[in-house]
């Protein structure tokens, strides 16, 4: 199955599961470290794989002019529902409404994982942006993507069964709050963003690796075995 044929499908039930209060704590605090590596705003902002739009809200309540995309009608249809005022279309990654040059920050938030075409992406992201342009990225981290927690204690041992090095698929089942979703991400090493960027002529300048909070902590225990391994990557590159 296609990433565009699976979010298509889980789309109602992907905005289910980001009300919930376990999906909204995570997105508060990763969001927040995410808007930290973006530029002021600017002319354009273009958002990719937008999803049901709760990046997309944020970044207008600080003042960006936005135009958000996602290949999944669904995935629109609800953004606009949430946000009757905001700029959403249907569009492919690889193949962005925006004219050469219009964009000065393009954003990938939790969706580059969904995406079965990464040069295509970063490609045309590149090529949307102006000079000195950014590129954020925000994605689950490569090596958690990669293994697992033999238990939940905070010395658990983590564990890469497979090959970190070769693209494979990420496949987790969560129900909580009454909410059931079911990810199929495209889990991929580090070293095949950085390529992706590279080919596309774009230089990496901020690289963030978040660990969990203290916080996160406080409220469940086991969140302290994040505390040794990252979570999520952000990154942030630049148009030269």
């Amino acid at each position: 199955m296609t990433q565009l044929a699976h979010w298509e499908r889980e789309a109602e039930r992907w905005a289910a599961w980001a009300r919930t209060e376990h999906e909204q704590r995570i997105f508060g605090w990763h969001g927040d470290a995410f808007l930290e590596l973006l530029p002021p705003p600017g002319r354009l902002t273009v958002d990719v794989g937008c999803g049901e739009g709760r990046l997309t809200r944020r970044l207008r309540e600080r003042g960006y002019r936005v135009l958000a995309v996602d290949a999944a009608p669904t995935m629109i249809r609800l953004a606009r529902a949430s946000d009757p005022d905001g700029d959403y279309a249907v569009a492919d990654a690889s193949s962005l409404p925006v004219a050469d040059g219009a964009a000065d920050l393009v954003v990938f938030f939790m969706s580059l994982m969904n995406v079965d075409d990464l040069d295509g992406a970063i490609r045309d992201a590149a090529r949307a942006l102006a000079r000195g342009g950014r590129l954020c990225i925000g994605i689950l981290h490569p090596v958690a993507a990669a293994g697992t927690f033999e238990g939940e204690g905070p010395d658990a041992p983590f564990v890469i069964r497979g090959s970190y090095l070769h693209e494979g698929r990420w496949v987790m089942h969560v129900e909580r709050e009454g909410v059931a979703f079911h990810f199929d991400d495209i889990r991929r090493p580090l070293e095949a963003y950085a390529l992706a960027l590279e080919r596309a002529g774009m230089l990496i300048d901020r690289v963030r690796e978040l660990a969990a909070p203290d916080s996160f902590v406080e409220r469940n225990p086991a969140w302290q075995r994040w505390q040794r391994l990252p979570l999520f990557l952000d990154l942030r590159a630049v148009k030269p």
